[in-house]
Parts: structure tokens; C-alpha cells; sequence
């Protein structure tokens, strides 16, 4: 692997951010600076975090206290 793109739960993970963001485009007009905004940013957070991870894994002192 070169990168967190590699890595099947990053590619599950933007999937998952895709119909989350298709899905959510069919909520009410009402609904879309709370809740359409929360959870796609929720969804956006995953492949986030992976590649936040994927990043930190090179240092060992992240790793032990």
C-alpha cells in the first residue's frame, strides 16, 4: 500500500460518504443547515480520520506515551 487511498475501508468509507451526500439531497429544504449539514460532515469525518491516521503511523512517538 502507498497510501490511505489504498486501503478497502477508506474506499468503503468514500462510498459511504457518496450516498450519504445523494441520499441527503432528497431531505425537506427545511432540514438542510441542521441535520443535512451534520450528517454529512459525520460522513466526511471517516476518510478524514483514516488519512489523519495513515499520516501519524510513520511516527513512533504518536504511538507510545
Amino acid at each position: 500500500m502507498q497510501n490511505f487511498e489504498d486501503l478497502e475501508t477508506y474506499q468503503c468509507a468514500f462510498r459511504f460518504q457518496q450516498s450519504i451526500f445523494k441520499i441527503s439531497q432528497e431531505w425537506p429544504q427545511g432540514e438542510i443547515y441542521s441535520l443535512t449539514d451534520q450528517i454529512r460532515r459525520s460522513s466526511r469525518s471517516i476518510g478524514a480520520n483514516l488519512a489523519e491516521a495513515w499520516a501519524k503511523r510513520s511516527y513512533p512517538a504518536h504511538f507510545f506515551e
